[in-house]
Formats: structure tokens, sequence, C-alpha cells
């Protein structure tokens, strides 16, 4: 490596607040959008072993896709530079000038950006349009959009050891947001092998609109990871908001209202649905007393 990737241990920090001391739920919040200034959040477990594996033929391109917000396409993009590789990004839809905060890092890193239509975009995963892709840039290292394969899983299994509680004879819950469920599949499967059967319960929060879908995937890449007998887990498709990307009046309140409180950073595509959700689930009873959550900070779009 051209340099050295210091990734800091995430702290813990707990939450305050009279909704948390009223309904006697506790939340600390597990940093991981803290560990690097550029690889942070989830990034860092997802891309790992994807660079490691990808160092065997540096001269190779890593190509990857995402929107032209995606955080995924951001920390490649920092990922490459740091790793002294080349980096291609597809990105879904047009690209317009002046590009926008995420895009201008993305280029500043190195990243060539290819935008395509969204139709184009939906070909993604077709061998038809991976072949004519290759015939424009050569050969290339092929990293699934939001980095999700097998060795994100390995990554993201990588999290489930960070995770403390303060106290052992509590109801113990792990939320975090999903977008692809990779990272939830990895901290599943991680948590079931450092526990087995008395893993704590672990409650994702999706992002996207469409009721059963996430739960269908993250059982599809723990299968595909050997997972056979998961821990306690749960995907929640009511809090996403109308959509990827999308908010609501609801969901921009409670942000106004979070950062009167914390000031732990907070954003509306997904730390803030993921903590949406905790509280709504808190006040509505769902989430009972006695109950220590530990919720996963992820990062987010980069402003």
């Amino acid at each position: 490596m051209p340099v050295d990737i210091s990734i800091s241990k995430p702290s813990i920090e707990p939450l305050h607040c009279e909704l948390l001391r009223r309904t006697g739920v506790a939340v600390n919040i597990l940093r991981l959008d803290k560990c690097h200034p550029l690889l942070s959040g989830n990034k860092w477990y997802k891309l790992k072993y994807n660079l490691l594996e990808f160092q065997q033929r540096r001269e190779l391109p890593i190509l990857s896709f995402g929107g032209a917000y995606s955080n995924h396409l951001h920390a490649l993009a920092a990922a490459g530079m740091l790793f002294g590789m080349r980096t291609i990004g597809v990105v879904r839809g047009e690209m317009p000038e002046p590009l926008n905060p995420v895009l201008t890092f993305a280029k500043e890193q190195g990243m060539t950006l290819l935008p395509v239509s969204r139709g184009d975009y939906r070909r993604k995963d077709e061998a038809n349009f991976l072949e004519g892709l290759r015939g424009k840039f050569g050969n290339f290292h092929l990293l699934p959009e939001g980095g999700s394969n097998s060795l994100a899983i390995k990554g993201c299994e990588e999290i489930a050891p960070l995770l403390k509680w303060q106290n052992a004879d509590s109801k113990q819950l792990v939320a975090l947001c999903c977008g692809t469920g990779t990272t939830m599949a990895g901290l599943i499967s991680g948590l079931s092998k450092i526990h087995g059967d008395n893993a704590p319960q672990v409650l994702g929060i999706s992002v996207l609109k469409g009721d059963g879908y996430l739960q269908s995937e993250i059982l599809s890449q723990l299968a595909a990871c050997g997972c056979a007998d998961p821990a306690d887990w749960q995907v929640d498709d009511t809090h996403h908001c109308g959509g990827y990307a999308r908010s609501n009046a609801a969901l921009q309140s409670f942000l106004r209202e979070f950062a009167g409180f914390s000031d732990v950073p907070l954003e509306p595509v997904y730390t803030g649905k993921l903590f949406y959700a905790l509280f709504d689930l808190i006040e509505k009873g769902m989430i009972c007393e006695g109950t220590e959550i530990v919720a996963i900070h992820s990062g987010g779009i980069h402003n």
C-alpha cells in the first residue's frame, strides 16, 4: 500500500434526551463515521477485502457504479488515491456541470466518471453491457454497486466485535440503516460467530421503498456466505419516508429536533431515517423499557 491506512477504533457515545429518560431506553452510538477522514462509516469495512484482493493485479482499474450523490463512489475514489489504483465510476443519469460536491471530490481523487442513462444503468449486471465497458476501458476489477459482494460481507463481520453494552443484563438491540443489506448481513454473520444463539437482536431500518425486498436480499446474502443459523434479526420497512433519497415533513421535523439536543451529525438519506425510526418505535412502546440499543452510525452523504 502506498500509504498507511490508519483506521481508528470507533468510540461508543451515549445519547441523552427527554424521551430516553422518560421511557427507560438507552441508546449508545457506535461512531463508525469517525474512523477515518475519507473512508468513514461502513465504507471501509465493505471495501477492505476487495481492495486487498485487487492489489494482486493493481495495474487494472477498479470499476463500480453509483448515483450522483453516491457515498460508495466517494469512498472508492478516495481509496483509489490512497492505494495508488485507478478508479472508474459509472454514474446513473445525467452529470450536469458544475459537478456536485460528491462527483467533484471523486474527480479530484482521479476517478474517471462515465454518466449513463437510467435505462442503461439498469443493465449494469448484464454481460453485454459490461463487455461494452471493457471495450471502452479495457479489462478492470468489477465492484458491484455499493461495493456489495462476499468480500464486503466478510469485512462487515468485523463490525460485530466493536459493539459493547454498558449493562450486561439489559435487552440488547443493534440498529442500523440499510440500503443494499450487505452491512447488515455481515453484522449478523459476525455476531452469530461470536455469540451463537445468544447474539443480540439486529434491527435494520430500510431506506428503500419496497416491503420485504431487503429482508429477501439479506437472506440471500447470508445463505451465500454460509451463515445457516443467523442471529435474531428483522428489517423495518415502514420508515423510508417515501423511498431512497426521499424525505417528508416528519423526518425533517425530527432532524431539527435531534439537532437541538445532540451534535451527532445526521443526514436525511441514511442515518436520519435510522434515528427517526428508533425514536418513533420507542415513543410507540415497540422498543420497551430496559432495552439498550447500540445504533451504528454508518456515515452518510458528503456535502
